[in-house]
């Protein structure tokens, strides 16, 4: 190899003399990494540190008590966690949405909540119980990157490429395409049409008891078909999309793209923001965002910052759309605080009142809610005593109105296993998600297929993670079943160019 000189003259490679130490070859300049060494101090700063003091130094009623410090340490905790997701050169979406959701639902909100002296869902047990809560939730959070360090000791890390890589089969495509217009077609023909879907969430729920596909001792007839009606045409769209944004051959059909084309405008209809839950909205923003944008570090990290804004300040007014204009109640505050008290950040309320009813007499369940939760589809009159959403039973105890509640994680795993088995389920969940994080970042690259199946699965699975950790399980599972119905049904590992997209 030969080096050009300042004035074009070649020469050879400088060889080290005898005796002199060999010089080091310097690593290439990135502006990308300057710019982040230069965000990372005020970034780890402004989440963990002037955030929470902000909050703290707030005017409110709450006392000042242990529940308060250990919630301020468990927000300071989950801010520099976060930064480090979003400081980090791997792109990880499954740890960075749960830190992302920590952060949020679990840190930043509860500590408005216990500064402002006020809560969405009233916390009936005693100061002890809430405190016992946010300690089980920090460690938790400690259980879960323990698990995450654990993986990076696992032997046998090395990349193996004998093991064949998952991709899309491509006359499956075409099945789960129709299947996605069937079932979108049975859902908006058993609500009433498509009108219903432009209304509000009230709406929705007054067409499905209509059309009895809500029963009172069962919801598994409405999960199955409003499943069917959403998730096959989001999974169907999100492959189309990935199949447009790497293949030049597919930008060149006009078949593929009117089928994008369809498959857009049926998302458009069933799983618009106005009819459903905001967190199943921010599965297909989320999903989709990464699914468009598949190797870019930039979008990710833009990402999760625009998460801590979004769910500080669009998220609390963002149900809009849940109530008609006749029960809406917009809220009239001058604090950027109370939405945060008032609205749906209720998770670590509800977790202290899964402790105070264990307490109170039932005890632990022993594994009873996450059957329930995995044999979702079976019927209450098959099995009559098939146990009800946790968030249910806490709210049926409560004596409250409204029984829609949120059981996160940590609750679910609490009230089922104890403490132990909440820090063995979060530790194994730490291990899963960077086992499958530092998998999607080796596989998810420019030169992977166009039906490379963990590049659209991960992006999928981080979006949903946002449901999974708000709770109830037992809610969540219907979508989670169908979902893998489908990605099983276009699943190959075949290699020919006959069955994979081009």
């Amino acid at each position: 190899m030969t080096q050009q000189t300042d004035r074009g003259a070649t020469t050879a490679p400088e060889t080290p003399r005898p005796g002199w130490p060999e010089r080091t070859a310097l690593p290439p300049f990135s502006p990308r990494t300057l710019l982040s060494r230069a965000l990372s101090v005020p970034l780890v700063l402004g989440f963990s540190v002037f955030l929470p003091l902000l909050v703290l130094v707030q005017p409110g009623t709450g006392p000042r008590d242990a529940a308060l410090w250990v919630q301020l340490a468990l927000t300071m905790y989950a801010g520099i966690r976060l930064s480090s997701m979003i400081l980090t050169s791997r792109r990880k979406l499954l740890a960075g949405s749960f830190w992302l959701f920590v952060y949020m639902a679990m840190g930043v909100a509860p500590l408005a909540q216990a500064v402002l002296g006020r809560t969405p869902t009233p916390v009936v047990g005693s100061r002890s119980d809430l405190t016992e809560a946010v300690s089980l939730v920090l460690i938790g959070c400690v259980a879960f990157d323990i698990g995450s360090l654990l993986a990076r000791q696992r032997p046998g890390r090395e990349r193996n490429d004998t093991v064949r890589p998952a991709l899309v089969h491509r006359r499956r495509l075409y099945l789960l395409t129709l299947v996605a217009f069937v079932g979108s077609a049975l859902l908006v023909v058993k609500l009433g049409g498509p009108a219903v879907f432009f209304t509000s969430r009230q709406e929705i729920i007054s067409s499905v008891e209509e059309s009895g596909l809500s029963q009172a001792d069962s919801q598994a007839g409405q999960a199955i078909v409003r499943g069917f009606g959403t998730v096959p045409a989001l999974i169907a769209w999100l492959v189309y999309t990935r199949w447009l944004v790497t293949s030049r051959r597919a930008r060149r059909s006009v078949l593929i793209i009117a089928v994008w084309l369809a498959l857009a405008a049926l998302n458009a209809l069933v799983n618009n923001p106005i009819s459903n839950p905001r967190f199943w909205f921010l599965t297909v923003l989320f999903s989709l965002l990464f699914t468009v944008f598949p190797v870019s570090a930039a979008m990710y990290r833009i990402a999760l910052s625009l998460g801590v804004v979004v769910a500080l300040v669009v998220f609390p007014f963002a149900d809009r759309f849940r109530y008609d204009d006749a029960n809406y109640r917009p809220i009239q505050t001058t604090s950027p605080l109370e939405p945060l008290a008032l609205k749906d950040y209720d998770q670590v309320g509800m977790f202290a009142n899964t402790v105070t009813y264990v307490r109170s007499g039932p005890g632990h369940t022993y594994g009873r809610q996450l059957a329930g939760a995995v044999l979702f589809a079976v019927p209450r009159s098959v099995w009559p005593g098939k146990p009800m959403d946790t968030g249910v039973v806490i709210g049926q105890w409560m004596g409250a109105t409204n029984t829609n509640l949120s059981s996160p994680v940590w609750a679910e795993l609490w009230i089922d296993f104890g403490p132990v088995g909440m820090s063995a389920g979060f530790m194994a969940l730490g291990y899963a998600a960077a086992r499958v994080d530092r998998r999607y970042a080796r596989r998810a690259v420019r030169r992977s297929p166009p039906g490379s199946l963990i590049a659209l699965t991960v992006p999928l699975v981080a979006g949903y993670s946002f449901i999974l950790l708000r709770g109830p399980l037992l809610q969540a599972s219907g979508r989670v079943a169908i979902a893998a119905c489908c990605i099983a049904l276009i699943t190959t590992f075949r290699q020919d160019r006959a069955a994979g997209l081009r």
